[in-house]
């Protein structure tokens, strides 16, 4: 096959700026910046790849055929996004079967990415050397997200135990917080480390359920009717009589946003009642923080222990499309990659930059609770999309080190 081939162009497959089949084709064939395009004969004979909306749609995992230059999966809506993916990189599956996949986080000293299976109770390892997934922790006890510090410790959100854990480099457990101003923490969701030695973290209430986590005290909480047991598959760790402290094992805070400062003190930095929290990433410089509230990307200026200047980042509606943003991280250059959790052909990750501007898609074919960086570079984006893992060398480096 021709080099003109396997190199066409940008079909974008319905991206909003996608230009003309025949001005995309001129540019892949290679003529220089400026030149007239060179349009291909009526007898060409020219296929489209297939892709997450084609019918046939793409066909993913072993197996699947290999992908034609650029991925026609990767769209790119503003011309800034060209540089910050490769043309001569596809998005490959790599693993699947999980219940809820979320929470990456790469290790950068053991080379492996670290995520959750929140609904299978189980934290998995992909090797990055040899590409096998491997358990790690099982039970994690719901664990959802997961990051590590300036130290390569990693540090894990457990929804059914309601905490912060912190893994040490002996093997031991230090909890980080449980509770705040003595009531039990919700279901810690996503987790975040600065390098000022501090834990920032949000704590929604999605760990109450029979699925994800610890059922609430019959009659409190998410349990109202007290239709669920708690004790049920509780797995003998008393939590019920108090064997570990864990509040009243009912929801009775706010789903706020906290920090963990090194001396043990726990903030709340953003009320709960401003709109439920999920995904939070820090700029490169760790003076801002972005997090997910209600549905829509803020700021916020770190000043110290507290939050100033809250201002909306972007509602991540696309083409009218709400793309219900989930977890994220913030590349070398400041742009924010947000998991997709939208219907078909909006699932994926959203790319924009830190005024709000969309830069670029990447479609999945299922949803995309969450990312990472990854990588002896950390140049691959590493997507959890529920049942399935993706990855894609991109065209920049991830800002946090897990």
């Amino acid at each position: 096959m021709s080099n003109d081939l396997t190199r066409r162009g940008v079909i974008a497959g319905g991206a909003a700026v996608a230009p003309t089949l025949a001005s995309t084709l001129a540019l892949a064939q290679g003529g220089p910046p400026g030149a007239a395009p060179r349009v291909p004969s009526p007898n060409a004979v020219l296929g489209q790849p297939a892709t997450v909306v084609s019918n046939p749609p793409r066909i993913w995992g072993e197996g699947a055929p290999p992908n034609i230059f650029p991925d026609p999966d990767i769209l790119v809506i503003d011309p800034a996004f060209g540089r910050l993916r490769l043309g001569q990189a596809v998005i490959k599956r790599v693993a699947t079967g999980y219940q809820w996949a979320e929470g990456p986080a790469w290790s950068a000293e053991g080379q492996y990415v670290v995520f959750s299976d929140v609904k299978g109770d189980v934290q998995y390892r992909y090797i990055w050397e040899t590409g096998q997934v491997t358990p790690f922790r099982r039970p994690s006890y719901n664990s959802n997200g997961n990051c590590f510090d300036l130290q390569g410790r990693q540090v894990s959100c457990q929804h059914y135990l309601r905490r912060i854990v912190r893994w040490e480099h002996d093997g031991t457990l230090t909890v980080i917080a449980d509770s705040f101003q003595g009531k039990a923490l919700n279901s810690p969701d996503d987790v975040v480390t600065h390098k000022d030695g501090s834990i920032w973290f949000t704590d929604p209430r999605f760990g109450g359920s029979l699925s994800e986590g610890h059922a609430d005290t019959p009659g409190a909480g998410s349990n109202p009717e007290g239709r669920d047991d708690p004790n049920i598959g509780e797995g003998g760790l008393g939590l019920e009589s108090r064997a570990i402290r864990i509040g009243d094992l009912k929801q009775e805070l706010p789903a706020n946003t906290y920090r963990w400062d090194p001396s043990g003190r726990v903030d709340m930095v953003v009320d709960g009642s401003l709109g439920g929290p999920n995904g939070l990433a820090f700029s490169p410089d760790n003076k801002i923080l972005y997090t997910m509230r209600g549905g829509t990307i803020w700021a916020y200026d770190v000043q110290g222990a507290k939050l100033a200047n809250p201002r909306q980042i972007t509602d991540c509606v696309v083409d009218g499309v709400n793309c219900r943003p989930d977890g994220m991280r913030v590349d070398r250059g400041g742009n924010l990659w947000i998991g997709s959790t939208a219907p078909l052909g909006y699932a994926g990750v959203t790319v924009w930059n830190a005024a709000g501007k969309l830069l670029g898609r990447i479609r999945l074919p299922e949803t995309c609770p969450n990312l990472c960086f990854a990588g002896p570079k950390r140049d691959y984006l590493f997507m959890t999309a529920a049942q399935s893992i993706y990855i894609v060398r991109v065209g920049i480096q991830g800002s946090s080190p897990g």
